[in-house]
């Protein structure tokens, strides 16, 4: 059997905490923060926080009581590990491997070996009001299952491919980063809570004023770490219905729309020719010359200097 391939994360040994950080509070980060290396960590608006972890371990670790759900994704490894219940631990990690943990639910892992997970946070508070705001009906009536060792195509490739491979520090791509975390939430809603009979309340779209007043915050915050709870509070909606309602209106995802008006300043910016690639990459969110350069070749086919070149 091949050896898992590890992610190699610049700078993930030097990972920083934020001084005020969300993540810092929840029980399952404390618990992995002494014997796992953090490689990121980051709270995307009001709802959701990440983790990125590598662990190398021999040993019982307990989740007490926890205040939070938290949805992991074994990234690589994790063959080693087991959920202590019962007589007969449950095995089965493994790449790919899913569990859900519910807030207030203690469990106990035997871990042994190494592995690269992904953990999403959701403070029980933000779960109950997405409850109210997705099903509009009473919190207290809709339960998330633990569920452990289990496959689930969408997170796997929400989180391989909508999350890792993004700069989480940079407000480019902070949008993004909320917009999936969001989905993963109402994934849970829809998939795994008790009341999967229920549908999402979806109104209609964005009316022409609320459009016009969202499309203009965007403009003028195209610097900042835009999320969809920020954008949601503009449009006076909770951002399980603004997202939906967006789509409709608009016909693309609200990070998407986020990143063309980033991309389409960038253009109007480099066709003026009085800001180096450098300044427009910082006026538009982005990390650095480089980070502007891969998000503008795939969205025009170019680099900025080419398209420079031939407006």
């Amino acid at each position: 059997m091949p050896e898992p391939q590890f992610a190699s994360v610049p700078g993930a040994e030097q990972a920083k905490f934020e001084p005020n950080g969300r993540y810092q509070k929840f029980e399952v980060f404390n618990q992995l923060i002494g014997d796992a290396n953090l490689l990121r960590a980051g709270d995307f608006g009001d709802s959701i926080s990440v983790a990125h972890w590598r662990r190398k371990a021999d040993v019982l670790t307990r989740y007490t009581d926890p205040d939070h759900h938290t949805i992991s994704l074994y990234v690589n490894g994790g063959t080693g590990i087991q959920r202590k219940i019962g007589a007969d631990p449950l095995t089965g990690g493994g790449p790919g491997r899913c569990c859900l943990m519910p807030a207030h639910m203690t469990s106990d892992w035997v871990v042994q070996g190494e592995v690269e997970l992904f953990h999403l946070y959701i403070p029980h508070a933000s779960w109950e009001r997405a409850v109210v705001e997705a099903f509009d009906i009473e919190p207290n009536g809709v339960e998330v299952p633990e569920k452990t060792f289990f496959l689930d195509p969408l997170i796997e490739q929400t989180v391989r491919h909508a999350m890792l491979p993004l700069d989480w520090d940079v407000p480019a791509d902070r949008m993004a980063m909320s917009h999936a975390g969001q989905s993963l939430m109402g994934h849970m809603l829809c998939s795994y809570s008790t009341r999967r009979d229920l549908g999402f309340k979806v109104r209609g779209g964005l009316s022409p004023v609320i459009k016009r007043r969202v499309f203009d915050y965007v403009d003028a915050n195209l610097e900042a770490a835009l999320t969809i709870e920020d954008l949601a509070a503009v449009s006076g909606l909770s951002a399980y219905h603004f997202a939906r309602m967006f789509r409709k209106s608009v016909g693309e995802a609200p990070h998407k729309f986020v990143l063309r008006r980033r991309i389409e300043l960038a253009m109007t910016m480099l066709r003026s020719g009085q800001y180096a690639v450098a300044e427009i990459a910082h006026a538009t969110g982005f990390s650095s010359q480089a980070h502007l350069t891969t998000r503008f070749r795939a969205m025009t086919g170019v680099t900025p200097a080419k398209y420079r070149d031939i407006s």
